[in-house]
């Protein structure tokens, strides 16, 4: 194939824009604020089951008070009872046997009592739990937001370099020839690099110096001559650099 000298160097722009575009991409998929959203996530997980399970030990914490107060006022309600029975009765047996049955009630509702006071702490413990847990969850949160507008303000960022680079790309592309720029994307899309430079005997793709045999070749061949690059198969692109 042969394409005017002019034509093949900007294909060097050309590579140049792509390689650009290629970082842009890899910029987005590496973006820092992408791991810490993972991250984050898998923390809110974790942060949801801690809250879910201090939630379930605070709900038993306040059924098992419940059930003591509701002992509590059943006993007391007995207390009552056989305190107005003792009252209202003359019988000196009945008196004895209730003075009996009370004094097993009080010393019941003492242990209740303290039972009660224990269940109290350990609810307001859970509660505390609770509350911490629930801070965390909310600060996890607002760290993920964070991140999230972070991550959506830097892939703006890239799109609007992505639109200016695609947009210089077409103005570039539009100048060369299709047969040439149809050879460029193929090479491209075969090797990664589409176009190279020669310079100073090396080539820029593969980084290696080319041989004697393949610069001799290169001498020889037509300035329009297009030549593939023997190491990267990308178009060798020769200039006043070249050291031909």
């Amino acid at each position: 194939m042969k394409a005017d000298p002019d034509l093949q160097r900007m294909l060097l722009d050309l590579q140049s824009l792509d390689t650009q575009l290629n970082q842009l991409i890899h910029r987005s998929e590496k973006l820092p604020e992408l791991a810490q959203i993972v991250e984050l996530k898998a923390q809110i997980t974790l942060a949801t089951q801690a809250r879910a399970s201090v939630t379930g030990e605070l709900e038993d914490a306040q059924s098992e008070l419940k059930r003591v107060e509701s002992d509590v006022e059943l006993v007391e309600s007995r207390i009552k009872k056989d305190q107005e029975r003792m009252d209202s009765t003359s019988s000196m047996k009945d008196v004895a046997g209730l003075e009996t049955e009370i004094a097993t009630l009080k010393s019941r509702l003492s242990e209740l009592e303290e039972m009660e006071l224990s269940i109290m702490e350990m609810v307001e413990e859970h509660e505390a739990k609770v509350l911490e847990a629930n801070s965390s969850l909310e600060s996890l949160s607002t760290e993920l937001s964070k991140a999230e507008h972070s991550k959506n303000v830097a892939l703006e960022s890239i799109e609007k370099e992505r639109q200016h680079l695609t947009a210089n790309r077409q103005t570039i592309a539009n100048r060369i020839s299709p047969e040439l720029l149809s050879l460029y994307e193929k090479q491209r899309d075969r090797y990664g690099v589409g176009a190279s430079l020669l310079q100073h005997g090396i080539s820029g793709a593969s980084g290696v110096k080319l041989t004697e045999s393949d610069l001799a070749e290169i001498r020889a061949a037509a300035p329009d001559e297009v030549m593939l690059c023997p190491d990267s198969n990308a178009i060798l692109v020769r200039t006043p650099e070249s050291g031909l």
